[in-house]
C-alpha cells in the first residue's frame, strides 16, 4: 500500500475521510479485521492535533472494546459451526428467498461442509445455508405426525334410538407412512375385543361410519373402538375413541341386529376388491 493511500486532510484535529474514500474501503470487503482496525488506529494516531493529542487510554480503551468484540464474534462463528454439524441426521425446513420467490424445502440432513467460513447443510442431495433453515424437528416428533392417527374422543350410542356411530378425524398417514385399510374392533372391559366386518363400515374424508344395527347385540357399558391399520408400522390405536352403549339391548329382529356384523376374531376383515365402502381407503 503506497504512502499516499494513508493521505487525508485534517479538520479541527479530526481526519477528513471523503464519501469517495469511504465508498471505494467499503468496496474492498464486507467485514473490517483486526488488521483494518489498526490501520485506522494508527491513522488516527498519525493525524491527530499535535497542540491538542489523545490520550493514550483512549487508544488502550479502542483497542480493548475491539478484542473483546472480535472474541464474541469468534464465539458465535464456533457456536454457530458445532450447531451447524449437530444437525447431520436431524429433519429441518428451509426456506431461501431470492429476487422476490421463497423456495421451501425439508428433510433429513445428510452432511454440512463449510464454505468461506459459512455452513451449508445438504437434503436428499441439494444443498443450503445454513441461515435459511428456520425449524428443527425430532425425527421422533415428524415420524408420529405422518404415521396415521385417530383424534382422542368419547361417543354415545343408545339403544332406544339408535344412530350411526361416526368417528372423525382418522388420518390414514402421509408418504412411506399412509395406511390404505383399517380393522376395525370393539373392546369390552375384560379386554375381549369383537372385529367389525367391514362391510357395515364407511370411511370418507377422514371419517368413519359404523352402521348403526352393529352395535344392537351389545350390552349397556363402556367399550374401546380399536384401529389397526396396514401401514408399514402396524399402527394400532385402542385408547383414543371411548364408547359408551345406553339402555337395553333388544334380540328382536326387527330392531335390525346384524348376525355377521361382528366376530369374535382378533384378525383384520380385508375389504372387497374395488369396494368404496368399509375400511378400504376412498380416493
Amino acid at each position: 500500500m503506497e504512502s499516499s493511500d494513508l493521505m487525508a486532510p485534517v479538520t479541527d484535529g479530526k481526519v477528513d475521510i471523503s464519501e469517495s474514500s469511504q465508498k471505494k474501503e467499503r468496496n474492498v470487503g464486507s467485514k473490517l479485521g483486526k488488521d483494518d482496525f489498526l490501520m485506522l488506529l494508527v491513522t488516527q494516531m498519525k493525524y491527530q492535533d499535535p497542540l491538542d493529542p489523545t490520550d493514550n487510554t483512549e487508544y488502550v480503551a479502542q483497542l480493548a472494546q475491539f478484542t473483546e468484540l472480535e472474541y464474541m464474534q469468534n464465539m458465535m462463528d464456533v457456536t454457530q459451526h458445532t450447531s451447524a454439524f449437530g444437525l447431520v441426521g436431524k429433519y429441518v425446513y428451509v426456506e431461501h428467498s431470492e429476487h422476490g420467490h421463497t423456495q421451501t424445502a425439508e428433510g433429513v440432513v445428510d452432511l454440512v461442509t463449510m464454505k468461506n467460513g459459512e455452513a451449508y447443510v445438504t437434503i436428499d442431495g441439494a444443498e443450503y445455508s445454513y441461515d435459511d433453515i428456520v425449524e428443527v424437528r425430532d425425527e421422533m416428533y415428524v415420524l408420529q405426525q405422518k404415521m396415521p392417527s385417530v383424534k382422542k374422543q368419547d361417543i354415545t350410542y343408545l339403544h332406544h334410538d339408535p344412530q350411526p356411530v361416526i368417528i372423525t378425524d382418522v388420518k390414514l398417514g402421509e408418504d412411506e407412512y399412509q395406511a390404505y385399510s383399517i380393522g376395525i374392533g370393539i373392546v369390552n372391559e375384560k379386554g375381549e375385543t369383537k372385529t367389525i366386518n367391514s362391510k357395515y363400515v364407511k370411511y370418507e374424508d377422514n371419517t368413519i361410519t359404523i352402521d348403526k344395527r352393529t352395535f344392537a347385540g351389545f350390552d349397556a357399558g363402556t367399550y374401546n373402538i380399536a384401529f389397526v391399520f396396514d401401514d408399514p408400522n402396524k399402527t394400532i390405536s385402542v385408547e383414543d375413541v371411548t364408547l359408551e352403549i345406553k339402555g337395553i339391548k333388544t334380540n328382536n329382529p326387527v330392531a335390525g341386529e346384524i348376525d355377521d356384523a361382528v366376530t369374535d376374531k382378533d384378525s383384520t376383515d380385508k375389504p372387497e376388491s374395488g369396494s368404496t365402502t368399509g375400511t378400504e381407503k376412498t380416493v
